[in-house]
Order: structure tokens, then C-alpha cells, then sequence
């Protein structure tokens, strides 16, 4: 996928956590744009370009929180999936739930990978070097 630029989009309620990726980003030297939203609700907006929002450019990867008010990351993997147009967006669960029922359901809802954020912990940074080179080799949709 020479050429193209991979958005990432971080649904996320903490802004601490918020700040953390941005920091890995930094320090992985990844230039990729970073977008954010605080629920499902703001990342629908932002994957369709609705609410006076500029929709995000294709090709993108999903970082998403389980754990959010109004829209939680189940409820947004199930209406993501449901929509013609995002079915295939490419999801990365990045959360604190250890619950085998939140795994399931992520899987079922087809995301790429479950990660508990407390497994990661000071190794965040090599995580985000992980996704980077993951999406330098996959092909997109």
C-alpha cells in the first residue's frame, strides 16, 4: 500500500489514555494522523461525516475502548458492522475488561485483535511499533 496513509482513529473516554497513545506516537516516530472521539456516538460521526464533521479518510484502523458512556464499544462494533459502509473498517479492541464475555462479543462482532491494556503495560510503546508495522503490511479495503 505504498503512498497511502493509514488514519487511526482512538475511541476513548480517557484522556489520560488518550495521552499515552499520543505519546507512543511520538516516541515510535509514527506519523500517521490521530484522531479522536470519546464514545461511539463522536466515532460514527467521525467514520461518517456527519454532525458538521469531515468524515475520516479511508484507509483507516479503529483503536476502541470497551468502557464508555452513551455508546459503548459493543454497541458501536454492532452498529459499525451494520452499516454498509463501515462493515469493513478494521477494529483493534484496547481495553481494561478481562471478561470472557466482552472477548467474545468483539470477536463475533469481527474485530482484529482483543488487547488488555493492563498486559501491554510499559511495553504500550512496543505495542503501537506492533500496529504501525501491521499496517504498513496489510492490505486495506
Amino acid at each position: 500500500m505504498p503512498g497511502r496513509t493509514v488514519h487511526v482513529l482512538l475511541v476513548e473516554d480517557n484522556v489520560i489514555e488518550h495521552e499515552a497513545v499520543r505519546r507512543a506516537f511520538t516516541r515510535e516516530r509514527i506519523g500517521n494522523p490521530l484522531a479522536a472521539a470519546t464514545d461511539g456516538i463522536e466515532a460514527l460521526a467521525l467514520l461518517r461525516g456527519t454532525g458538521g464533521v469531515e468524515a475520516l479518510p479511508r484507509p483507516y484502523l479503529i483503536l476502541l475502548d470497551l468502557n464508555m458512556p452513551r455508546m459503548n464499544g459493543l454497541e458501536f462494533l454492532t452498529e459499525l458492522r451494520a452499516d454498509p459502509d463501515l462493515k469493513d473498517s478494521i477494529v483493534f479492541v484496547l481495553t481494561t475488561s478481562r471478561s470472557d464475555e466482552d472477548r467474545v462479543a468483539s470477536y463475533n462482532l469481527n474485530v482484529a485483535g482483543y488487547i488488555v491494556k493492563s498486559d501491554v503495560g510499559p511495553g504500550f510503546v512496543r505495542l503501537i511499533g506492533l500496529l504501525d508495522h501491521y499496517w504498513r503490511v496489510v492490505e486495506f479495503p
